[in-house]
């Protein structure tokens, strides 16, 4: 029996790029395709060996010359809230039609009864998905520990972490752990729907994220909890375009609620080691911030 060939769509973005790396290290570079939209903006950002493939969301023909010859599909959600489900149908109708026999989705954790915003077009995704009659696999991923730590900047700036989480706990993890388990979904995931709920082994408040925020980088560095029209209208302020803030704004409110708790270590189970500690991504943003004043 040949070997499967893979594809990756959105490749290159930060999970796609470590995704690739995954599956390149599990499956053999030479049994992966990338799918970008812009080929020469790709040139260094995935190991040697992997096909550089061209795939537009919003442009099916190009999607089916994609994913010609490709035998399963981790199918990366588009970053254009409000737009993805429609692109999304287009990837997926493009799959049926190459006889792809595998997609991997990345959802949103308990995309089913999430209280998130950015939830409903993943719920309508998996429905596709499900409509569809090609078997896959749910990558209800959590929060990106990195999503958070995009903050850390700023926060040594005005020498306060802000939020509108409240005492809402939150189970991230790394990116490259959430890549690594999609790689090892795709490859191994059997069956007509397999369903992942993704996420981080510990869980910290943001009033935590702030407190490790302070002991690592020798600062006073408190947690201000804001209300969701505050926190969205200080994003908006710092320059964040109005849609990213208010999603951002979202999902705080809903962390509160526990929209980001997630305790069943399904994740940690999946890729065989525990999860990233936030600590350590904190660790690694810090050595990357400028230094204030």
């Amino acid at each position: 029996m040949s070997t499967p060939r893979y594809a990756v769509t959105a490749a290159s973005g930060q999970l796609g790029r470590l995704a690739v790396a995954a599956l390149a290290e599990r499956a053999g570079a030479q049994n992966i395709v990338a799918i970008v939209r812009d080929p020469t903006r790709a040139a260094g950002l995935f190991p040697a060996g992997v096909e550089i493939r061209q795939g537009d969301y919003t442009k099916s023909d190009t999607l089916d010359a994609a994913f010609a010859g490709i035998d399963r599909l981790l199918l990366i959600s588009s970053n254009e809230i409000g737009s993805r489900t429609p692109q999304h149908a287009n990837a997926i109708d493009a799959a049926k039609r190459a006889g792809i026999a595998r997609i991997a989705y990345t959802s949103v954790l308990h995309a089913d009864t999430s209280a998130l915003g950015l939830a409903g077009e993943h719920r309508e995704t998996e429905a596709l998905l499900a409509a569809s009659g090609i078997p896959h696999s749910l990558l209800r991923n959590g929060w990106y520990t990195e999503n958070y730590a995009a903050s850390i900047a700023p926060a040594l700036q005005h020498d306060a972490f802000i939020g509108a989480a409240g005492e809402g706990r939150i189970s991230s993890a790394a990116r490259a752990d959430y890549a690594e388990a999609a790689a090892i979904a795709l490859i191994a995931d059997t069956g007509e729907r397999a369903i992942h709920e993704l996420a981080g082994d510990a869980s910290y408040t943001l009033a935590d994220f702030a407190a490790e925020l302070s002991r690592q980088s020798g600062r006073a560095i408190p947690y201000a909890d804001l209300t969701e029209a505050e926190y969205r209208a200080a994003l908006i302020g710092a320059g964040l375009p109005e849609p990213f803030a208010t999603l951002l704004a979202d999902s705080d409110a809903a962390a509160a609620k526990g929209a980001l708790f997630d305790d069943s270590n399904t994740l940690s189970r999946l890729i065989g080691r525990p999860t990233t500690p936030f600590g350590e991504t904190i660790g690694e943003a810090l050595k990357a911030a400028p230094a204030a004043h």
